[in-house]
Order: structure tokens, then C-alpha cells, then sequence
């Protein structure tokens, strides 16, 4: 992935949160941080979801990761704002295919279930696509028109 600029958010102090803001760094990346890895108190999986996704929507951050107990409500909060295709992974080939095939903006993983060592994996697959495959461009570009012409 091309962006450096990262925003990670967690409604909660996961390891794999703070591991990914530390990852990150390490790999070079500008990373804003947002709800419970920039407060370290317990905060509103919505409110952290909409606000790292306003974030990336305005461009203030080239793209996310968000962590909730499942990653499904982050996931669900995020894909609310417009120009956001959040992706669930909880394994590095999901990451893979949600960036290769679904451009996803935004990683959304379980506080849960995702290690430290198996969020090193998934973050590495995600950033290992910096293109999309072209045979999905055209199911990417009707999501995206789609996502431009609702209110």
C-alpha cells in the first residue's frame, strides 16, 4: 500500500492495536492514533470507527486499522462514511484479497481472536498489494459510483 500516512483506532486496549501502531512506526509509517490507543481508556467502538474513517475519507490518513472485540462492528461503523471500503481479516489472506480484490481502505480486525504475531502476519499481507487486480476493477469502480451518488 501506498499511503504512509496510517490512522489505527481500537475501542478498547487490544495487544494486537497497539502492536499494529508499533509495527507501523517500525515500518516507517506516520501513524494517528484514535479511541483507546490514543486515550487508553475504554471508548465507543462507533465513535472510533466513524472517526478514523472520516479521516481516511478526507484524506487526513491514506488508509486504517480498527480493532473491536470482533472487528465486525468497527467494520460496520467504518463502511457508514462515505468513500470507505472497511474489510474484516482475521488472517492474512483475507487482508490480501480485501486490498487485491476489494481495494479496501480500511483493516478491521478482532481484539480477540488476533495475536500480536498473527497481526504482523495480516498487516504484512495487506500491505504486500499496491495494486488491485484488473479483473476486479470494474466491480470496484461500480462500488465507488455507487458510493459517490448516494446522500
Amino acid at each position: 500500500m501506498s499511503g504512509k500516512r496510517v490512522v489505527v483506532g481500537s475501542d478498547d486496549l487490544y495487544p494486537s492495536a497497539r502492536f499494529a501502531v508499533e509495527y507501523l512506526k517500525s515500518k516507517g509509517f506516520e501513524v494517528i492514533t484514535v479511541g483507546s490507543v490514543e486515550s487508553g481508556k475504554p471508548e465507543s467502538w462507533v465513535k472510533v470507527a466513524i472517526q478514523a474513517a472520516e479521516m481516511v475519507s478526507r484524506g487526513e490518513a491514506d488508509w486504517g486499522i480498527l480493532v473491536c472485540y470482533t472487528g465486525t462492528g468497527v467494520s460496520i461503523a467504518a463502511n457508514k462514511v462515505k468513500g470507505i471500503r472497511a474489510a474484516l481479516a482475521n488472517d492474512a489472506q483475507t487482508a490480501r484479497g480485501a486490498r487485491l480484490w476489494n481495494d479496501a481502505n480500511i483493516l478491521a480486525m478482532s481484539g480477540r481472536l488476533v495475536t500480536e504475531i498473527v497481526a504482523r502476519e495480516i498487516i504484512d499481507a495487506w500491505l504486500s498489494v499496491n495494486e488491485i487486480d484488473l479483473s476486479e476493477r470494474d466491480n470496484i469502480e461500480t462500488l465507488k459510483k455507487y458510493d459517490s451518488e448516494r446522500g
